[in-house]
């Protein structure tokens, strides 16, 4: 599933979320499986919300597949369940890839200098996985 939208002048995963949506997805990932009211319940100890606010969000991860939604019962005690669809480093992966691979598609050249100007600020183990893969491909006929 691709993020519709990425926010560049945000930061982590309010990149790719709006607040309440990071505050959603950050509890489901911790918590698993939660209705929308104990959802609510953890957020408004935080600062207050109304349940409506919640469960619309919660609505609307689901709708863009972020989010499963199981309901079970009927009427009055009919009771739903959401969990994420994929866990947090799972999506991370996921949507950091397609931005990648994007923005290689899209400005080649221009997008492997600016992560070679950026090579300082890599972990080590990056760098010497990066000299693998350039080795292998000289090497390759």
């Amino acid at each position: 599933m691709q993020v519709k939208k990425i926010n560049l002048n945000e930061e982590g995963l309010h990149r790719f979320f709006g607040t309440l949506e990071t505050k959603i997805m950050e509890i489901l990932w911790v918590k698993g499986k939660l209705t929308i009211k104990q959802v609510h319940e953890i957020i408004n100890n935080e600062s207050p919300i109304s349940l409506n606010a919640v469960m619309t969000v919660l609505i609307r991860l689901s709708d863009k597949g972020h989010l499963h939604k199981d309901s079970s019962g009927k009427g009055r005690s009919k009771i739903t369940y959401f969990s994420p669809t994929q866990d947090k480093e799972q999506f991370i992966i996921e949507q950091t890839k397609l931005v990648t691979d994007g923005l290689v598609e899209d400005f080649g050249s221009l997008m492997v200098s600016h992560l070679v100007d950026n090579l300082d600020k890599a972990d080590p183990e990056l760098i010497d996985r990066l000299v693998q893969k350039l080795d292998e491909m000289r090497n390759k006929p």
